[in-house]
């Protein structure tokens, strides 16, 4: 448990970053439905990911790093949520489900760099 178990790419241009990382890497990326939001599942060799559309503006390059976002994997969201609280995180984008798989939520660091959390439960809704 709390290892990195996903990832995720932000795109202002989905179809773009689609073929460039088909193209470059080989990765598949499978259209979810049920997201309320425009979402790829994206299937590797190795850890897999999402793509989304990007939810804000594309940061400028002097503004530092623009990368992938990474979730780790927690046995309790809400207890692990209050430990990042309680020590100086923020919270990024509010829990919620992903139908039948997990909830997932995203959070601040002190700095300010968003890592996301992931609890499984199939019971998720």
């Amino acid at each position: 448990m709390n290892n990195i178990i996903y990832f995720e790419i932000q795109s202002s241009e989905p179809s773009r970053e689609i073929k460039f990382y088909e193209t470059v890497f080989g990765w598949k990326f499978i259209k979810e439905e049920f997201v309320p939001i425009e979402y790829y599942r994206i299937a590797t060799d190795g850890i897999n990911g999402g793509l989304l559309k990007r939810p804000a503006g594309v940061p400028s390059t002097q503004m530092g790093t623009n990368a992938f976002t990474c979730s780790v994997e927690v046995k309790d969201f809400d207890k692990t949520g209050d430990v990042i609280l309680n020590n100086g995180g923020q919270v990024a984008m509010p829990k919620f489900a992903i139908p039948g798989r997990c909830w997932q939520g995203y959070f601040l660091d002190a700095d300010h760099n968003v890592f996301g959390l992931v609890e499984v439960d199939e019971n998720a809704k």
